[in-house]
């Protein structure tokens, strides 16, 4: 099995991360972003070494499906699993989620997330491995393949959380809206004042009326370079616990 380097998250929850499957800034604001409510149903595709439902897994969130089309990363995920005893929580699914008919309920979920890859099918330079080709470029799935997915998935009202680079935001808007699910709310994520936004966190609902809410920009960095108050919220436990 490929060895994997433990990393911990605080409030006793601990990821198993390894060099092809690890985890960046944009998933753990996408977790923080999408805040299931308790006892939510949730579905985090393309889940990688599962650093969404893990984080969940630090409240009282409800049941988590965790789907993975990299067999590496689903059984990482599943390790870790094991090794937090969250076996009752968080259900792993090595699986395509265009392929998900079958192996789990259509419209039980509150909440579906994703953290696909943001450059688009044929755009940019494709990365040489396979690991880094699935996660930067829609290679395996597109806008279209994860909103179909999520509508299904979704209960009437439920919700699709997803993080983007600001320039495929409308691309995004339209795909969600063309599968009966309405952009509600969107909050930019910048790394400096004064420099423009490199992600911004989407949530759409399925069945939702139009009107979109714009939240107060989130930076990164203050002008020292240390962390915003904001990020410090976000990573609390875990900075207070690395010390």
């Amino acid at each position: 099995m490929e060895e994997f380097r433990k990393e911990y998250l605080g409030s006793g929850i601990t990821a198993f991360v390894s060099a092809e499957h690890t985890f960046g800034t944009d998933a753990v604001l996408l977790a923080d972003f999408a805040a299931p409510k308790k006892r939510d149903r949730c579905c985090d595709l393309g889940t990688g070494c599962g650093i969404i439902p893990l984080l969940w897994c630090k409240g009282e969130t409800g049941k988590i499906l965790a789907v993975e089309i990299s067999e590496k990363a689903a059984g990482q995920l599943c390790e870790a699993v094991k090794y937090n005893a969250l076996e009752e929580r968080i259900e792993v699914i090595n699986s395509d989620l265009k392929d998900l008919r079958g192996k789990t309920e259509a419209g039980i979920y509150n909440l579906v997330t994703m953290n696909p890859p943001y450059t688009a099918s044929g755009a940019g330079i494709i990365s040489s491995s396979d690991a880094d080709r699935i996660a930067r470029h829609g290679t395996l799935c597109t806008f279209d393949d994860i909103c179909r997915s999520a509508s299904r998935l979704l209960n009437f009202s439920g919700r699709l959380c997803m993080c983007i680079r600001p320039e495929r935001m409308c691309e995004l808007f339209s795909v969600m809206q063309k599968n009966g699910i309405e952009p509600k709310r969107i909050k930019f994520v910048t790394k400096n004042h004064g420099r423009a936004p490199w992600l911004v966190l989407v949530e759409g609902r399925r069945g939702g009326k139009s009107g979109l809410t714009v939240e107060a920009e989130l930076q990164v960095y203050d002008e020292t370079g240390e962390y915003s108050p904001e990020m410090k919220e976000i990573y609390k436990d875990y900075l207070l616990e690395q010390r």
